[in-house]
């Protein structure tokens, strides 16, 4: 762990976020493959970059021991985001949700070309399913989530490599047999919407 803090630090510092991450991936397989316990293992660290003015994409984002959010500004900037901002963020989110105006889940919402929101990108991915777990429900088999979900990487291979990294996590470790699925729902979770299906 003190490894994995460091190697943020530094990241932060010198604008290697990259590297930060595929040293991240490493340690958590690490940690996946000695069978650590599964506390351990239900964290996620993601780079999310501002693509336009206000509009942002998942960059990156692979298992780790914690979850951290990482924001790339478009002036080049880089900052850890603190878990107050993206509660925030994520209950705004689920207040758009409810009211029908949230660009994940109303089928007739407009997505910007560049991206979405930065609380919608949050809950796009899997911090936001960490962290946001409580609204999964509204979420769940949601077929215009699943599609925004796919498009809120920066493309297709970020996607893939992040299918990839949650799904060879999950497979080394011990899962708990009532959850599957990016929100811990059902076996009914298509691959297209679930990191660790």
């Amino acid at each position: 762990m003190k490894k994995i803090k460091k190697i943020i630090e530094l990241s932060l510092l010198g604008g290697l976020s990259a590297v930060a991450a595929g040293a991240l991936v490493a340690c958590s397989q690490d940690e996946f493959s000695g069978g650590q316990n599964e506390a351990q293992q239900g964290g996620a660290f993601v780079i999310i970059e501002e693509v336009a003015p206000n509009q942002y994409k998942i960059k990156e984002q692979f298992p780790s021991a914690e979850t951290r959010v990482v924001l790339q500004a478009l002036d080049g900037t880089e900052r850890v985001l603190s878990k107050e901002e993206m509660d925030t963020l994520i209950k705004a989110e689920e207040a758009k949700i409810d009211n029908g105006t949230s660009n994940l889940t109303n089928e007739n919402a407009q997505m910007h070309s560049g991206g979405l929101s930065l609380g919608e990108t949050i809950l796009a991915s899997a911090a936001g399913a960490i962290l946001g777990s409580y609204i999964g429900s509204k979420l769940f088999n949601n077929q215009n989530f699943a599609n925004q979900q796919r498009g809120a990487f920066s493309n297709q291979s970020a996607y893939q490599r992040s299918m990839n990294s949650f799904n060879q996590a999950k497979s080394g470790a011990k899962t708990n047999s009532g959850r599957s699925g990016f929100f811990g729902g059902g076996s009914k979770s298509s691959q297209s919407s679930s990191f660790g299906s």
